[in-house]
This record gives structure tokens, sequence and C-alpha cells, in this order.
């Protein structure tokens, strides 16, 4: 099927070869800009969802550490042993330093 020349017009300036040298290169640079930034965007987002999944088990883990002092600080008032009243004092968290 051919194109009536009057539909398909072109302007001069893509006819020129230095004109579509220069803007194919700017469309190559922006595409590879664009997979530069997207891989980027990629690693970043599975770096996030690593920390992400890490903060995650550090904090369970603290939480159950607690739940184990608090059982025990708890055991201790009954039982009242020196050596778990000594271990119990030595994991208290000190009061910051303020100048």
């Amino acid at each position: 099927m051919d194109i009536p020349s009057v539909l398909a017009r072109f302007n001069a300036i893509m006819k020129a070869d230095t004109t579509t040298t220069v803007l194919n290169l700017v469309l190559a640079v922006l595409v590879v800009f664009g997979v530069a930034f997207a891989l980027l965007a990629m690693n970043r987002t599975r770096d996030f969802r690593q920390l992400n999944a890490n903060a995650a088990i550090a904090n369970s883990n603290l939480l159950r550490a607690q739940g184990l002092a608090n059982d025990t600080a708890a055991f201790n008032a009954t039982a009242k042993s020196p050596e778990l009243t000594r271990i119990l004092q030595s994991i208290q968290p000190k009061p910051a330093i303020t100048k």
C-alpha cells in the first residue's frame, strides 16, 4: 500500500544527516541513562528489602531477650537469688552521660 505524498509529509529538518545523528545520539544517551537508573533502583530496592528483613529479625530477637529478662526479674522477685540480682543489675541500661 502506497502512502500518498500529501498524507506523509516530512519536514526537511529530519532529512538532514547531522540533525538526525545528533538526535539519535541524544536518544541513545537517554536510553543508557534510563537503563542505568533502572538497575540502580532495582539494586537499592533489593538492599532496602534485605535491611528491612534484617531489622525485623533483630527486633524479634530483642523482644525475646527483653521478655526473658522480664521473666527472670519476676522469678527473682519471688526466689531472691543474689546471683540473679547481680546478673539483672549488670544488664540494666546505663543512663546516658550528658555534658
